[in-house]
């Protein structure tokens, strides 16, 4: 079933061209193709077939060929490195619509962690760097990961993080132990978060937090494994430890006490855009529950004519719209760069996940049995949505931050502006 996108009235009409040029492509080049482009992901047994293998990757970069015949490759990416230079609000927008089709982002040059990293170091980098890393990046010559997370310390304050790199002439020597680092079975390259200890000053503050360019293939760089999870025993996220690890200078992305910076810089517009990818999936779902009530027979009657199915409708419905209004709400914000745009964001963070599991549960309980197998999206959906609610952030710590807001405003004597 293709995505039935249409033009929004009051919208910018070039975002407005962008979706319905982002939705011909999705509709015509990767729907209809999904299962042969990830038949590795839907565990068929043609996986596992050399040649069929060799077909899939012939058909991606055929696809990849007309997405940039389009010009619709790399979205996120300034255009003086291949990309097509979108604005906060118009990426927005093509997350959703990438987001309704299996693994469409890759296909048009945005798959994370490549894209988040890559628009570090377009922000951060050298112009060495840049040369070094991000034009390989871009081209697909060079993989990425993004190593942050630590098990002994909380993911959701960066400032606690242990590893640390101390400098030591023209290198940092770095120690630290990571894990959940993206990309990490393939990745040339991690950009590191640690703490940088410069005595000189010469790089920043001492002690404050830095991003460094590591080779995966470095001395000291230990990937432990691929971090299992929902039972599955091993994934793309890696425990990664790094020891006396010695880094160039020049491979210092920014300054100390730019790190925490360019992680918010990330984080940031990166929850937006995931609730945006959960908007787009959960649009997926809804029609796919709404095409099996329409057509399958139970009890002698169709689904759809079932008052419990009737409400499984009614309720995504609800949640779809909500959580999509959120969500451009929020994108909006921090395009016009309101400062109130922090409280949206992790209202957004909270709701949208949350939002999007109970519509992928109505639709796989809608599929019933065919719902939880790999012939269909939905149960990856299911994991995603779930995972979300910790990723970036935990739900009870958004929480907090909108609370604190709130009350700061009231302390000030101000009532919230929920018009605004």
């Amino acid at each position: 079933m293709p995505i039935n996108v249409q033009p929004i009235d009051g919208l910018d009409p070039a975002i407005n061209d962008l979706r319905l040029r982002t939705a011909a492509v999705v509709n015509e080049e990767i729907l209809p193709h999904e299962d042969e482009l990830w038949a590795g992901l839907r565990g068929y047994e043609a996986a596992n077939d050399e040649h069929a293998r060799r077909a899939r990757l012939a058909l991606r970069e055929e696809i990849k060929a007309k997405v940039a015949e389009a010009g619709l490759w790399a979205p996120h990416l300034p255009a003086e490195y291949g990309g097509m230079g979108l604005d906060f609000l118009s990426l927005a927008y093509v997350h959703e619509i990438l987001a309704y089709a299996t693994g469409a982002a890759a296909l048009f040059g945005i798959e994370a962690p490549n894209a988040g990293n890559a628009t570090i170091l377009a922000k951060y980098g050298t112009e060495e760097q840049k040369q070094r890393w991000l034009v390989p990046l871009i081209d697909g010559r060079l993989e990425s990961g993004f190593s942050m997370t630590e098990p002994h310390t909380a993911g959701s304050d960066p400032r606690s993080l242990d590893a640390s790199a101390v400098r030591d002439g023209d290198h940092w020597v770095l120690n630290g132990h990571k894990w959940f680092t993206s990309n990490g079975i393939d990745a040339n390259f991690f950009i590191v978060m640690c703490r940088g200890h410069d005595e000189t000053g010469e790089l920043g503050p001492p002690g404050q937090m830095v991003q460094l360019i590591v080779p995966t293939d470095t001395k000291g760089v230990d990937i432990v494994r691929g971090v299992g999870i929902f039972g599955h025993p091993t994934s793309d996220h890696c425990e990664v430890v790094y020891t006396d690890v010695r880094v160039p200078i020049e491979n210092t992305l920014g300054l100390v006490g730019q790190g925490h910076q360019a992680a918010q810089d990330r984080l940031g517009a990166g929850r937006v855009y995931h609730c945006m990818n959960c908007i787009g999936q959960m649009w997926r779902a809804f029609d796919l529950m709404v095409e099996r009530s329409l057509t399958r027979e139970v009890h002698g009657g169709l689904l759809r004519d079932k008052e419990m199915i009737q409400a499984f409708v009614a309720d995504s419905y609800l949640d779809l719209t909500a959580a999509r209004l959120m969500t451009i709400a929020a994108a909006e914000k921090v395009a016009a760069g309101d400062p109130q745009a922090r409280t949206d964001i992790s209202a957004i963070k909270v709701f949208v996940p949350s939002a999007m599991h109970r519509v992928v549960d109505r639709a796989i309980q809608v599929w019933g049995g065919a719902g939880v197998t790999n012939d269909l999206p939905l149960s990856t959906m299911y994991l995603r949505a779930r995972a979300l609610r910790i990723a970036d952030g935990p739900d009870e710590v958004h929480r907090i931050l909108i609370a604190k807001n709130v009350f700061r405003h009231y302390e000030q004597g101000q009532t919230w502006d929920f018009g605004r």
